[in-house]
């Protein structure tokens, strides 16, 4: 029942699915050239990632609002709490859709693309969590018309401060690797740990704001 739901939203999404793959491909090579000091693979992975869930995620509201998906739905055997969670493993399948396509393309690319390890994707991975997690239970709550601007500000702004804060970070030497004390493997791994507990908070909180909602 559940990638039933997650079928229907790729579908309905699936104009935008072949140009979002080449934008995959192509903009962290962009950012790479463009942004010549390390760390430039991690941000352009990021924005990579971000725009690409911002679209599709974006697009599928949209057509919600637009066409009384919600509404509808509620009239199927499918429960407020499927809905949700149908939409928080969608945006997964994009993440791990465009973490593959940049894996991929990294070795093969004529423009030399940072390999990323498990801190690293991690890393972007929480911060597209922090994001989403923030504005899904947001969007629930309030609706989409209330809040595509300050999203779509948010967005559009990362590309230009993205720079400067990994720039920042680096004049001021500042260790991403915050916890040196932890066993490697651990301290790799906690960016990750911290995404999934930060989603699972999310979508709980998006759970009990969508079943109290009048449709």
């Amino acid at each position: 029942m559940l990638f039933s739901l997650v079928k229907k939203d790729l579908l309905l999404v699936k104009k935008y699915l072949l140009f979002m793959v080449v934008f995959s491909i192509i903009a962290p090579m962009f950012i790479t050239v463009k942004i010549s000091f390390p760390g430039g693979g991690l941000l352009g992975f990021f924005i990579t990632v971000l725009f690409t869930e911002y679209i599709l995620l974006n697009t599928l509201s949209s057509l919600e609002d637009k066409y009384k998906g919600a509404v509808l739905l509620s009239a199927t055997p499918y429960t407020r709490k499927t809905l949700i969670h149908a939409r928080y493993l969608f945006s997964l399948i994009i993440f791990v859709g465009v973490y593959a396509i940049y894996t991929v393309t990294s070795f093969v690319s004529p423009v030399p693309l940072e390999q990323l390890n498990l801190f690293t994707a991690g890393l972007s991975f929480l911060f597209i969590t922090a994001y989403f997690g923030v504005l899904l239970p947001v969007q629930y709550k309030y609706g989409y018309e209330k809040t595509k601007f300050i999203s779509s500000l948010f967005v559009i702004l990362t590309p230009f401060v993205g720079p400067f804060v990994i720039k920042w970070l680096q004049t001021n030497s500042v260790n991403l690797d915050v916890l040196p004390a932890l066993p490697q493997p651990a301290g790799h791994a906690l960016p990750v740990l911290m995404a999934i507990l930060l989603g699972l908070i999310s979508m709980t909180t998006s759970v009990k704001i969508y079943s109290q909602k009048n449709l």
